[in-house]
């Protein structure tokens, strides 16, 4: 057999429509990468939750023991990573199957892991749309997502436009975690696989240990750079007609050879978000983590103008381009920030809008059914931490909410759904392991907390009252 040459992807095998893993049931293609192949697949009993998922099979068979276990590797890296964090803003894992087919070597043994059903990925939408009028929106919610994993202590490592997915509602969340490490202080080390297009300059040539690439943060704050001006303008950054070319503008513009050129499309404060991101340096890019990058890319997608001594709150979208993105995507988004979104309490979970409705996700309508959300300012604003099940330690459980150890949550939904078992209400604590009860929420409500809250950990109930 001969050996993979670098960027070839690894030899996956078709999956027919019909073929059964666990209780799913794969139906068509969604995609395909270097490490694997995605399909949309229904649950054989209809009424499960969730009835649908998508199936991304990581290849086994017909490679050499190296390449096996560098596959391995990757694989438990991304189920790592969805096994702890389950943000908003990250796509989620239902489960993590092993196929057992010794009738087919090339599929047996394979790690399928069980993903939400994404309607597509930004590729596809720049595919029909070079700078697409919902631009702007998407990129305060990549932000977001950043920002959910380097609080978490992570580093995505391959952020791209085909890494981010579009969902069924139209907003998006990051994606392929095959690449991304845990921080060990202030690196982490990731596999010696990245997209030359969004790599820093620092990182073209970087050494190879034993422990893989040395890697930090400030790597997915210039992948971002070079994201946004291609969503904004349909353009890179630096010239190039092909990603050798554009490499090499990269290594001259490190050396101070050459200056970024950004297109004249790209104005205002996405100008400078843009600069600061491509920075030459990641002593120079340190000066602007994820948290700082959500805030002003919030701002600039909101259409707003940050004044000296004046907090900026983060929002989750904008309302320019919404139109022309939810007609692309044939889709509702949610964009209302007004009295329905503003009310202390409400019955039930939030209720979609009518088809066509053309909103983004704010506020409380951010906490997707199924869930409990808290929110880090009052009336559902600022960063969010959501759950589907119990939690007995924030900063050790299902998802580490982060900035809850350093500052109290202030508000809270329960947009829980029936559940036949009965547990709907949510009684939450002020430590860890479901201990000295604050409060409890039944479903459908969402209020403020007292500023001297400290929420901990929670757990789902049958009954406030008990």
């Amino acid at each position: 057999m001969t050996g993979r040459r670098p960027g070839e992807p690894y030899n996956v095998a078709s999956v027919p429509a019909g073929y059964r893993v666990g209780p799913w049931i794969v139906e068509s293609p969604l995609g395909a990468g270097a490490f694997g192949h995605v399909y949309a697949a229904r649950h054989r009993d209809p009424a499960s939750r969730p009835a649908r998922a998508a199936l991304k099979f990581l290849p086994t068979g017909t490679h050499t023991p190296r390449q096996l276990r560098h596959l391995r590797e990757l694989a438990e890296r991304e189920v790592a990573l969805l096994s702890r964090l389950r943000s908003p803003r990250l796509i989620r894992m239902h489960d993590a199957l092993t196929v057992d087919a010794a009738d087919h070597p090339e599929l047996d043994g394979a790690t399928v892991l069980v993903l939400e059903e994404a309607r597509g990925s930004l590729d596809t939408l720049l595919a029909k749309e070079s700078a697409p009028a919902g631009g702007p929106a998407l990129l305060a919610q990549i932000c977001e997502g950043l920002e959910q994993l380097h609080g978490a202590g992570w580093v995505h490592g391959d952020l791209k436009p085909g890494n981010v997915l579009l969902m069924a509602d139209g907003t998006a969340r990051l994606g392929d975690f095959n690449t991304a490490a845990e921080l060990d202080g202030t690196h982490a080390y990731s596999p010696a696989f990245a997209t030359a297009d969004y790599t820093p300059p620092e990182l073209l040539w970087s050494e190879i240990g034993e422990r893989g690439r040395r890697i930090r943060p400030t790597a997915d704050v210039w992948a971002f750079g070079v994201l946004a001006h291609l969503v904004l303008t349909g353009s890179f950054p630096l010239p190039g007609g092909t990603p050798a070319a554009r490499r090499d503008a990269v290594a001259r513009y490190a050396r101070g050879a050459e200056e970024l050129r950004l297109s004249p499309a790209l104005r205002g404060p996405w100008r400078e978000i843009v600069r600061d991101c491509l920075s030459r340096t990641h002593e120079e890019r340190a000066r602007h983590d994820a948290a700082s990058l959500l805030r002003r890319a919030s701002d600039a997608a909101a259409g707003r103008v940050a004044r000296p001594g004046r907090r900026r709150r983060p929002l989750l979208a904008a309302a320019a381009g919404v139109l022309a993105l939810a007609a692309g995507l044939g889709t509702w988004l949610v964009l209302d920030e007004g009295p329905s979104v503003r009310q202390r309490t409400g019955a039930g979970p939030v209720a979609e809008p009518r088809p066509g409705a053309a909103r983004t996700a704010t506020g409380y309508e951010r906490c997707a059914p199924e869930s409990v959300c808290f929110f880090a300012e009052a009336e559902g604003r600022g960063a969010m931490c959501s759950w589907i099940g119990d939690d007995p330690d924030w900063s050790d459980g299902e998802n580490d909410c982060s900035w809850a150890s350093g500052r109290p949550p202030r508000s809270i939904f329960n947009n829980g759904v029936p559940d036949p078992k009965g547990f709907v209400d949510v009684a939450y604590f002020a430590e860890a392991g479901l201990n000295r009860r604050l409060g409890c929420v039944r479903r459908g409500e969402r209020h403020d907390l007292a500023p001297s809250s400290p929420v901990r950990s929670h757990t789902w109930a049958k009954s406030c009252s008990l």
